[in-house]
């Protein structure tokens, strides 16, 4: 199945996003996501579903030694390795749930915004769990539970255009969920807060922080940014495996 990023349609309007056009400066998360960072430093990190590659040059520039980016978009990957100069970055076109990794390899294994589009959050940590060293550190952000359980992830509104509430439905069903994102029908897979943070200690993994992203105040002049605090949008999770 080709990837939804691959969609010419599509990518055209995503590399419009602010997060796109200014990097870790314009992802509303990053000021959260950027404290919770491990030290880089002589590091061989693995990023899952890196994207045009912003963490891995953030990586590389806080002196990692290798960083390996897996994304299954080749839209993506051209991005990433035309805004990379970095020969320590090497970028890999593949499935991040059917790529295989040598026992202990990585230092840090990091996923930003890309397992809630894997349908098993239990398969892929598992495999984590044996490609990572020892006290290595796994760190990833997702779809937040209560944005990702209804399936359409829009606001409710009143008969004045107004915006009434946040739809919470079907919580507990976990699974496919067809959303509009960017005018095009985009398959994610909800997930329950227990299944994350129950997957990482199911496979030897400490959780070391759980974090609700705000939006950061200096963005919250910007369209829709006042309304991201009637609902949690993202999630982030820091774990160590043992």
């Amino acid at each position: 199945m080709k990837n939804i990023y691959d969609n010419e349609k599509f990518f055209e309007k995503y590399s419009q996003m602010n997060r796109s056009k200014n990097g870790l400066a314009g992802a509303g998360e990053w000021s959260t996501l950027k404290p919770m960072l491990p030290d880089f430093q002589g590091k061989v990190v693995l990023n899952l579903g890196c994207g045009y590659g912003w963490h891995d040059r953030y990586a590389i520039e806080k002196g990692a030694t290798a960083v390996v980016g897996v994304d299954m978009s080749e839209k993506m990957l051209q991005v990433a390795q035309s805004k990379t100069s970095s020969n320590k970055i090497t970028y890999v076109h593949d499935d991040i749930t059917k790529i295989n990794f040598e026992d202990n390899k990585f230092d840090i294994v990091l996923s930003s915004l890309a397992l809630h589009y894997v349908e098993s959050f239990d398969e892929i940590v598992n495999k984590i769990s044996h490609y990572l060293k020892s006290n290595g550190t796994f760190i990833f952000s997702v779809e937040h539970p209560i944005f990702t359980a209804q399936g359409s992830e829009e606001w409710n509104y009143d008969s004045d255009g107004q915006i009434k509430d946040f739809p919470v439905d079907n919580y507990f069903y976990e699974g496919k969920r067809e959303t509009d994102f960017l005018g095009e029908t985009v398959v994610k897979y909800h997930k329950t807060l227990t299944t994350y943070l129950n997957g990482l200690l199911k496979n030897n993994f400490q959780i070391t922080q759980i974090v609700e992203p705000m939006p950061p105040k200096d963005m919250m002049d910007l369209p829709g940014m006042k309304d991201e605090m009637r609902r949690p949008m993202m999630l982030i999770v820091s774990a160590t495996n043992n």
